[in-house]
Order: C-alpha cells, then structure tokens, then sequence
C-alpha cells in the first residue's frame, strides 16, 4: 500500500479561475494501493477541486493542450507526462497559455 503523499498545487495564467481563483492548494493525496501518477492525479483534481468548465482544463484524460504543466519546475514532457510518479512534496504548477481577446 503507497503512504499518502503531500503534494503543492499551483494553478496560473487564468487556470485559477477554474478552481474559485484560488492558485495555491496544498494537499493530501489519501494511500492507494499503487503509487499515483499524473493521470490518476488529474482525476482527483476533476473530482475535488475542479469547480466550472472542466473542459477548459482537461481534454480526454489529460490537460487540454496550451496549458503547461511544471514537475518541480520541469516540463512534464521530459519527466513522463501522464506516467510521472508522485512523489512527496512534488510541486506541480499548472499554467494556462491561452489567452482570449
């Protein structure tokens, strides 16, 4: 059984608007029988803290594409994406770059 694992959450560039304008949410992923990875991290998200137009955050079971997503400042591209396991204490920065006008 993986311990439960603290994580920091931060959401920017307009994606805070999506989660009541807060960008800054720390915490506690419950103990599950496998590590978590990012994919099953974007679920919870939907389910717990994703509060309007999940459509513009998710698209299929990953982010919609012009959000960029930071592992401990690294492009997630380069860590696995989806398949990145968690770790404790990870910082995970959302960032949306679409911009409307």
């Amino acid at each position: 059984m993986a311990a439960p694992i603290t994580i920091h959450l931060e959401f920017g560039g307009g994606a805070e608007l999506l989660f009541s304008g807060v960008k800054k949410h720390h915490m506690t992923l419950p103990s599950q029988s496998q590590p978590w990875d990012m994919k099953q991290l974007l679920v919870w998200i939907q389910q717990n803290l994703l509060k309007e137009r999940p459509e513009l955050f998710v698209q299929g079971d990953s982010v919609r594409p012009g959000i960029l997503v930071l592992i401990n400042d690294a492009d997630w591209e380069l860590l696995g994406e989806l398949d990145y396991q968690l770790q404790d204490k990870d910082n995970i920065v959302f960032i949306s770059t679409l911009h409307g006008g």
